[in-house]
């Protein structure tokens, strides 16, 4: 259907406070650099061209979107160009929306910034993606 899916992960963080620009302008994470993104946190695809892939949670932030400037580039058109960042910040993880089109759902609730727990389901179009946090 789309034969030219790829992904694409950006390697380096972004600063602390650093603006994006979400699909309704420029969005503030404010990320703290001076507190460790505790090991072994992750997302793994649960439905979509990705299934199965797991990526690690190892930044203060991570951008998931199908435009160049995303972390995690994913060709799909149901996906805003910066949909959603996943992060941690002052001792949780979180997800929050970039002011996409079609929304952000955490465990089926359309969800503009929540608090993550182990285990739980970010839907962003047709991408299904699973929590993995660790205690």
């Amino acid at each position: 259907m789309y034969p030219q899916r790829r992904i694409r992960v950006r390697c380096c963080a972004r600063g602390a406070g650093e603006e994006i620009m979400g699909a309704n302008g420029s969005q503030s994470l404010e990320a703290v650099a001076d507190r460790a993104v505790p090991a072994g946190a992750a997302v793994r695809v649960m439905r979509g061209f990705y299934e199965g892939l797991d990526l690690p949670l190892d930044r203060d932030w991570l951008v998931v979107g199908r435009g160049r400037g995303a972390d995690m580039v994913i060709h799909e058109p149901t996906i805003s160009r910066a949909h959603a960042a996943v992060g941690f910040r002052e001792g949780a993880f979180f997800v929050q929306d970039l002011g996409s089109t079609n929304g952000t759902f955490l465990n089926g609730s359309r969800r503009e910034r929540a608090r993550l727990s182990d285990g739980d389901e970010i839907q962003m179009g047709r991408l299904l993606l699973r929590v993995r946090v660790p205690d």
